[in-house]
């Protein structure tokens, strides 16, 4: 349920409905004593009794600034009918340090070591009792404090009077950048879903809100110098429920439908404050030199001459011309309005993904870099990144941008927020420079999380549960210096596929709850089979606040192995969910409560078609999930690489071709084998002669990741492994603009041939085709099992 009219956003509702403790008295108390607080602490040691939280308990805050009301505000600003009595005390000579029967908060005598963001709660048939050394400590307390409540049964609230386990919490942050990214560009979120994300994040004790706030597909932030910014640039073709990546957004059909939305100057204010009472920095990021084309759209003379004014998000360079002065006066322009809308020290300014190949050719670029003395369009970039931090360095802030800027030189005081992988984070980090870390196979929200055949469209790639908690953003290799500039690390929610805020709510958790334990909890304290249990309490705390998540932990995941001897395939089946029963078919049937009952790895000597869905209680608690076992003619038949795969995409290695497993429409699951450029030619000797009668081959499509199916394949057969007879020729007949993602299968029924040796020759589109964001770049081919019956 929505209450974004109600109260200001569900934190505001779930203080309400933890603290109604008006109601209800004469009702047996009885103790809460499950304890499942996220993002785990790094002490908590229990106690005897508990505390009654009742409708006349008092409540009394202290700092030196006065800055606790904000705190206050939080706990009971929304409550009905409270008359325990609010103190607020300035002074802290006089500040309560004892409970006395009800809630105390002080900056006062906070133990030593805390930090800028550590609190310690004590609970005890006293009272309670938060203290910290600053107001950021006391808000985190109170999202613990809140977390010990028993939890409601409904929205109606929950049973009363309360009573909480008397515990003791030292807690103290991993990281000081603890951080979640919004794109609004894609698709534009009015500011009340803003807010919501910005409760969800406080819940999880997360403090830096990234705003992606300017992209190809929009600009979304009102600047008054340049109105046709948001006059234009805020507004493009309506292509709801179109696939994303290929349709033609600039300009909008004259009269014809319009998407956008942009956020007015007063509206960022709002929402900024809204951030800064929940101890939330809002980082705006503002792209250039690349990812422009919105606001190219709008000032089109800030091109390159020989760039296309508009066409498609990609068509145009969506790259400013680094060779026009005008560029940077624009730029300034616009950073100066953002910089008093946002009082953050940082930021961003993207850097990524910038095609040169409109540098290359542009006069001014190339006058601009004989001027500097810059080798190449690499060393432009880099300059351009240099300049625009030295005007943001001049004005008290700091730049932060993606991996890219670290290519041709990184600019002296940058931040890196690190996504290709940790490698740039890593070289960032060697050279002394503060570094994010967020890379996408760990920290992008909008991949899958579950099964793509169970899942609303997302962008690709595959990162369940489990992935997001085994994330540390710091890597082996650094040493304890090195490691010292991790300041620490982000989600990522890129919006494509992202239309509505239930979908938004739907990506975001249960991942979300991974995350900020990742960046809140100590490595060593981290456990993820406890994890998985305290996540038993978080979805019930999702479902009383109304929110929508995913429940792609509760699906059945499988862990295969096939050896290279007799090429059995050995299944482990798992769930991300706690508490789970497992049962299992091998016929692709859907199983019921009474199928087989999942104890301990299976293994398949046979072709079989295993379905798997988890229960509790009885009753089924995900959706059934399934995978294939292949046993064929050429199983365990290690394949003679033309061009070896990629060490990115290696699948199961040597035998993935042949190993009888079949891969999913998740190119990541691991039975997918990647070669960029390349094509696919893969010889395959059976050992001896046998009679052949079908061939067939699958392969994965989907350009929105830069992954082409192949535009022909070829099969053909031969004795000796010299001279090869074409058994079947199959062409491609989907366009290569299909969107993803989608197994192609390239199969054919021959007449029966003995043959010993097996080709197939996969042809590779090569390139990214002119219409593709990757125009020009290196095309993937992802192949999977080749059966030969």
């Amino acid at each position: 349920m929505r209450r974004y009219n109600e109260l200001s956003g569900f934190m505001g509702w779930f203080v309400v409905m933890a603290l109604l403790f008006m109601a209800g008295c004469g009702k047996e108390v009885t103790f809460y004593r499950t304890v499942s607080i996220i993002p785990a602490p790094t002490e908590i040691v229990m106690g005897d009794g508990g505390f009654v939280l009742e409708r006349n308990t008092p409540v009394t805050a202290c700092s030196k600034d006065g800055t606790v009301r904000d705190v206050v505000s939080q706990l009971v600003g929304n409550l009905q009918g409270f008359r325990g009595g609010i103190t607020v005390e300035t002074d802290e000579a006089r500040a309560v340090s004892h409970p006395s029967g009800g809630i105390v908060l002080t900056t006062a005598d906070a133990p030593p070591g805390l930090g800028e963001e550590g609190y310690e709660l004590t609970v005890s048939p006293d009272g309670v009792l938060i203290r910290a050394g600053t107001t950021a400590g006391l808000f985190y307390g109170v999202q613990t404090l809140l977390q010990l409540l028993p939890p409601p049964s409904d929205e109606s609230g929950f049973a009363l009077p309360a009573k909480i386990p008397s515990v003791t919490v030292r807690d103290i942050p991993r990281f000081r950048w603890r951080g979640m990214h919004l794109d609004v560009s894609r698709h534009f979120f009015p500011k009340e879903v803003v807010k919501n994300y910005l409760d969800i994040m406080a819940m999880h004790k997360l403090n830096v809100f990234h705003w992606h706030l300017v992209d190809g597909a929009g600009w979304r932030i009102e600047i008054k110098k340049y109105p046709r910014l948001t006059d234009i640039g805020a507004w493009r073709k309506d292509t709801t429920g179109e696939p994303w990546s290929f349709t033609n957004i600039w300009p909008p059909e004259p009269g014809g439908p319009k998407y956008g939305g942009f956020y007015t100057q007063d509206d960022i204010r709002e929402i900024v404050a809204y951030a800064a009472e929940r101890r939330i920095t809002v980082v705006p990021e503002i792209e250039m030199p690349g990812h422009s084309s919105a606001a190219l759209a709008a000032y089109p003379e800030l091109l390159c001459d020989n760039a296309e004014p508009t066409n498609r998000e990609y068509g145009n360079s969506g790259v400013f011309c680094a060779g026009k002065e005008e560029t940077f006066a624009f730029l300034e322009d616009v950073l100066d309005e953002v910089m008093k809308l946002f009082p953050s020290e940082y930021i961003h300014i993207g850097g990524d993904e910038v095609p040169k190949r409109f540098w290359e050719a542009c006069p001014s670029c190339q006058a601009r870099m004989k001027a500097e003395g810059l080798a190449d369009e690499e060393e432009l970039q880099s300059w351009f990144v240099r300049r625009m931090e030295t005007y943001l360095v001049a004005h008290g802030r700091r730049l932060v941008g993606w991996d890219e800027i670290l290519e041709g030189g990184l600019a002296p005081e940058a931040t890196v927020m690190s996504w290709r992988g940790m490698d740039g984070g890593v070289a960032a980090a060697k050279q002394g420079h503060d570094v994010i870390m967020t890379p996408e196979h760990s920290c992008y929200f909008n991949l899958y999380q579950g099964d793509p055949d169970l899942e609303p469209i997302a962008w690709g790639g595959f990162l369940p549960l489990r992935k997001v908690y085994a994330f540390d953003p710091v890597p082996e290799g650094l040493t304890p210096e090195e490691a010292a500039y991790v300041i620490g690390g982000q989600g990522c929610l890129w919006s494509e596929y992202i239309e509505t805020p239930d979908m938004l709510e739907y990506m975001l958790l249960p991942r979300l709850s991974a995350l900020a334990e990742v960046l809140w909890t100590d490595a060593e304290r981290r456990d993820w089979d406890d994890f998985r249990e305290r996540m038993i309490r978080q979805y019930g705390r999702f479902e009383a606040l109304g929110l929508t998540y995913a429940r792609s932990a509760y699906n059945v995941a499988f862990d295969i192995a096939v050896d290279n001897t007799m090429f059995d395939a050995t299944i482990v089946m798992d769930s991300d969910a706690a508490g789970t029963e497992i049962r299992y078919t091998l016929d692709g049937s859907e199983p019921v409560v009474s199928s087989q009952r999942y104890t301990g790895p299976v293994t398949l000597a046979e072709t079989a078609h295993v379905t798997a869905l988890s229960f509790m209680d009885g009753r089924p608690a995900g959706k059934a999930t399934s995978i294939g076992y292949v046993r064929h003619l050429a199983t365990g038949k290690k394949p003679d690489l033309l061009h070896g795969y990629s060490d990115g995409y290696p699948g199961q290695g040597d035998y993935t071709l042949t190993n009888g497993l079949m891969g999913s429409k998740n190119y990541a699951d691991g039975q997918w084998q990647g070669l960029v450029g390349n094509d696919l030619v893969a010889v395959i000797d059976l050992g001896e002669t046998k009679t052949i009668w079908r061939v067939s081959s699958t392969y994965f499509h989907n350009p929105g990741v830069w992954i082409f199916a192949p535009t022909e394949v070829e099969y053909a057969v031969s004795d000796d492994g010299e001279t090869y007879t074409t058994a079947a020729l199959i062409v491609n007949d989907t366009p290569d603009d299909t969107p993803g993602p989608i197994i192609i299968p390239f199969a054919r029924d021959i007449d029966p041939t003995s043959a010993r040796y097996v080709r197939v020759r996969a042809k590779n589109i090569g390139v990214c085709p002119p219409w593709h964001a990757g125009a020009g770049g290196g095309a993937w081919l992802f192949a999977d099992e080749i059966v030969v019956e």
